[in-house]
């Protein structure tokens, strides 16, 4: 099985602890998929500052492919963040670079590319959207993350995602269970075949429009453990995407009750895990640079 991020790509800099990481929505997704046992491939632009070949050569070393990327002149995309009791809070962002400012145009030969594997990933955060039609009967499963914010939660948005996605992510832990249960089903009800929310402590909730099938979330105990929870909705995505592709879940095929809650339980204990690592997925370095 194969999983393909397609997108985002980022530095995370940390101005609390003068560090900074990569990462992306796209990228972690890839990488958490490959660190589940699956082969896994990244696709994106980088920028040709030091920036991106940091961000390249971090993917590259978590095995995950990079060969069909795109370098262009441009600066790579960073958000500067910090970490406020085990919680990660964004302070701004330079808007992604050229990475969202020229984002990948599929073509007939990144098609093909994009057919061969099970599973394609994006996000809000990729300027994806026009390219998720010609996804479409394509052959791979495609996910999408559609965040916590507002706009992107709009009608109009989820009506240009959800016709085209197999599986969405919502990010609910500022939503009660009521406005978070009436989010999934808006997402399903406007073409979306699964929706997942995760809801921080509050665990997560999926649905598909027939069943809604809810789980808790894996507590981290020990304080001292917590390094800080970023990437942890990425992890959990991953680990139950993960779990239903394993499961046999296929385009056109709509995943179980039991294979549902498994897949909750298996995102869970991968966002749990996520909480125990550093940045998205390690290789932090001191900050070199800073924003322009």
């Amino acid at each position: 099985m194969r999983v393909l991020g397609f997108g985002d790509n980022i530095v995370d800099r940390f101005v609390d602890r003068g560090v900074e990481y990569p990462g992306g929505n796209s990228v972690n997704v890839a990488v958490y998929a490959r660190r589940l046992g699956l082969d896994a491939a990244y696709l994106g632009v980088f920028g040709d500052d030091e920036l991106g070949d940091f961000l390249r050569a971090s993917i590259a070393a978590q095995g995950v492919a990079i060969d069909h990327c795109v370098v262009r002149a441009g600066e790579s995309g960073v958000s500067t963040l910090r970490v406020d009791d085990g919680d990660r809070v964004f302070l701004g962002w330079n808007g992604g670079g050229v990475t969202l400012r020229e984002p990948l145009v599929l073509g007939d030969d990144l098609l093909r590319y994009a057919a061969s594997f099970d599973l394609v990933h994006s996000s809000v955060y990729s300027r994806s959207e026009s390219e998720l039609p010609k996804l479409a009967g394509l052959g791979p499963l495609v996910s999408f993350d559609l965040s916590s914010e507002d706009e992107f939660r709009a009608p109009g948005y989820l009506d240009r995602v959800c016709p085209h996605a197999d599986l969405v992510l919502l990010s609910c832990s500022h939503l009660d269970e009521a406005a978070t249960r009436a989010l999934l089903a808006e997402a399903v009800r406007r073409g979306a075949r699964l929706a997942l929310a995760t809801r921080g402590v509050e665990g997560a909730i999926a649905h598909d429009g027939r069943v809604t099938v809810a789980t808790a979330a894996r507590r981290v105990e020990d304080p001292g453990l917590m390094v800080d929870t970023m990437g942890c909705g990425d992890a959990f995505l991953a680990g139950f995407a993960v779990s239903l592709l394993r499961g046999g879940w296929t385009t056109g095929t709509s995943p179980n009750r039991d294979a549902v809650e498994r897949a909750l339980h298996d995102g869970a204990r991968s966002a749990y895990e996520q909480c125990l690592v550093e940045g998205a997925f390690g290789h932090g370095r001191p900050v070199l640079t800073k924003l322009p």
